[in-house]
């Protein structure tokens, strides 16, 4: 059973936030023209590796600490770059717990030299490099689907 439900502009179907704004940070994270995505242990969904910021973070110090919390990767925060940021009210992500949040995603970009060695965490079940054709056939979270096709599909990344 699914941990967490998204939703991403879809105002008949997403319910009404109980918690305030989250500030998080993804990651356009490629390799040789490949974009790296995790399989979601709380959705079995597809998505960018990423986070919610601490209260003390700024969004590049929460990538570089999600990447080595997800990645097992320590890579300096001044590598990655900020691409967009993603604050649409309708990004929203309802946990099984009751509690609702609006998500506003700044999205940040690294272009791995060579291909890095990958440890899994307790929040994934897969990685993997895609190219954009297997990344098309893809189930990925719809409050990471957009971000995936503007950053990494239509060229737009790195």
């Amino acid at each position: 059973m699914s941990i967490v439900t998204f939703y991403n502009c879809d105002p008949k179907d997403a319910p009404k936030t109980t918690m305030p704004a989250h500030l998080g940070a993804n990651g356009i994270l490629t390799w040789q023209g490949k974009l790296l995505l995790e399989k979601r242990r709380d959705s079995d969904l597809w998505g960018l590796v990423g986070g919610g910021c601490k209260k003390t973070e700024t969004g590049r110090q929460a990538i570089a600490r999600e990447v080595y919390e997800e990645l097992g990767l320590r890579i300096p925060k001044e590598r990655f770059r900020k691409l967009k940021v993603y604050d649409n009210p309708g990004r929203i992500a309802a946990y099984r717990d009751g509690s609702i949040w609006r998500m506003v995603i700044v999205v940040y970009g690294l272009e791995f030299e060579e291909k890095p060695v990958l440890r899994i965490s307790s929040e994934s079940k897969e990685l993997g490099f895609f190219t954009a054709e297997q990344v098309k056939d893809l189930e990925i979270a719809v409050t990471h689907r957009d971000i995936v096709e503007e950053c990494f599909l239509r060229g737009g990344a790195i």
